[in-house]
């Protein structure tokens, strides 16, 4: 296509007067053209395959399901259709949409300085890693804030080698660590990563949940020679299906990684801050990592925040040039603002507790309904609010999403597993809400049923 500024110019201040105007005066002919161009704009602009992609609205056949507006645990379409929101962004909204407290911190900082000179020290940066350090496992203390989770786990294994001076990494099968290509090297399945190979060199994948597995793997790697700087490894597996390993795996792997010299790093962007009803999922096993990584719900859905933490014995490497790692974005005034309210609010509401509470509330009504329907639900497994459901087929699981939805409950499968569905919401959602869900949530299990 070619360059035309003046509609650019155009389109983009129709858009911003629109956003400026208030919610009810905003006209139905308006909110129905955002559909049709939002269709269109990410066909011709964004990405065609992302239309089909969608699962829950492509299988009930309606890609003008366009989001509008939200607040709590309820998303609002540009129809006006009301959806119970029991995915959450998946992790991102553990204090709901647009929690209050968290939105005022955000906008009370934008009215002094949305970002940063890059010259002089920053004040909400560094409290923020002082409220952390009081929080984290153990004697973790300093940190680096990014943008994203994968950023973090990219940021960890440069942390990781740095210290060590060793190059390889053990992850696990089926794992989930971001996109970008450090961590795509550590992604546990084939569909993402064969197609950008080779990677990084020196990563090697073991069954999830198999300590012995890692031990042979380090026993091999000090027979021949070959350095490992770190285990990376997510405390529940969040995208392959909510998978808890044996309770005595962590405990294992922290002994393993001692004895061998290998630093283990724990992904809790997906399970950190209250998702699985501790504060961090390695809190559930009593385990302190030397490298963690944080994201998804540290921004409280409101601003992108996430960081990687550490001792400060292993941080003294980054101490001679602290330029070995920067960003220019990351951990800005704004985010930061927004993660000391979220943090707030997880202790404030006792988030972490809700979500055990409320976890163990849906565990209960799902183990009878698989009980009901066995030729459907084949398995529910979860902590916390960190759900997953598994269906005796991928197709059954694409009918429920596309069942859920049509009823206006937003749920999805797994990334890496299509039969599975999780459901992961706000930390605060109401029981009523919850109940809600599971009413509707047995009428889809009842529709499968019968097709069968």
């Amino acid at each position: 296509m070619s360059r035309n500024v003046e509609y650019a110019q155009s389109e983009a201040k129709r858009m911003l007067d629109l956003l400026l105007m208030p919610e009810d005066q905003v006209p139905a002919a308006d909110k129905a053209r955002i559909e049709q161009d939002t269709v269109e704009n990410f066909a011709n602009h964004i990405n065609k395959g992302w239309l089909k992609y969608r699962k829950s609205m492509t299988e009930a056949g309606d890609f003008a399901s366009v989001e509008w507006t939200g607040q709590g645990s309820m998303l609002t379409d540009t129809r006006g259709r009301e959806f119970i929101d029991v995915l959450g962004g998946f992790g991102l909204y553990s204090a709901g949409i647009r929690h209050p407290k968290i939105v005022a911190a955000a906008k009370a900082q934008l009215d002094r300085s949305p970002q940063y000179s890059q010259e002089m020290l920053d004040p909400l940066r560094a409290h923020l890693g002082k409220v952390l350090a009081n929080i984290l496992p153990g004697d973790i203390q300093y940190g680096f804030f990014i943008n994203s989770g994968t950023e973090a786990v990219d940021g960890a294994m440069k942390l990781a080698k740095l210290y060590t001076g060793k190059a390889g990494f053990i992850a696990t099968e089926k794992a989930f660590h971001g996109k970008t290509l450090g961590p795509l090297t550590l992604m546990g399945k084939s569909t993402y990563r064969e197609p950008l190979l080779p990677l990084l060199a020196n990563v090697r994948h073991v069954p999830f949940g198999n300590a012995d597995a890692v031990e042979q793997v380090l026993a091999s790697a000090k027979q021949v020679g070959d350095g490992i700087a770190a285990m990376v490894v997510e405390p529940i597996q969040g995208e392959a299906g909510a998978i808890i390993p044996p309770d005595d795996y962590f405990p294992r792997l922290r002994e393993i990684c001692d004895r061998y010299g290998v630093l283990l790093i724990a992904d809790e962007v997906q399970t950190g801050l209250g998702r699985t009803g501790t504060l961090f999922g390695v809190d559930h096993w009593n385990v302190t990592p030397d490298i963690i990584c944080l994201g998804k719900a540290l921004g409280g859905g409101v601003i992108p925040c996430s960081g990687f933490f550490s001792t400060a014995k292993i941080w003294e490497c980054m101490e001679p040039n602290p330029f070995m790692h920067s960003t220019t974005t990351g951990g800005n005034p704004i985010a930061c603002a927004a993660a000391l309210a979220y943090i707030n609010v997880l202790l404030e509401e006792d988030l972490a507790g809700q979500a055990k509470a409320k976890g163990e509330y849906i565990l209960e009504k799902l183990v009878t309904l698989k009980a009901k329907y066995p030729n459907v639900l084949a398995e529910v497994r979860g902590k916390g609010l960190l759900i997953g459901m598994d269906f005796a087929t991928d197709e059954m699981g694409w009918q429920f999403a596309s069942g859920m939805f049509t009823r206006q409950v937003l749920t999805a499968g797994t990334f890496n597993n299509a039969r599975t569905i999780r459901i992961e919401p706000a930390l605060n959602i109401s029981y009523e809400l919850i109940d809600r869900m599971l009413v509707i949530l047995e009428e889809v299990l009842v529709s499968i049923n019968s097709d069968l």
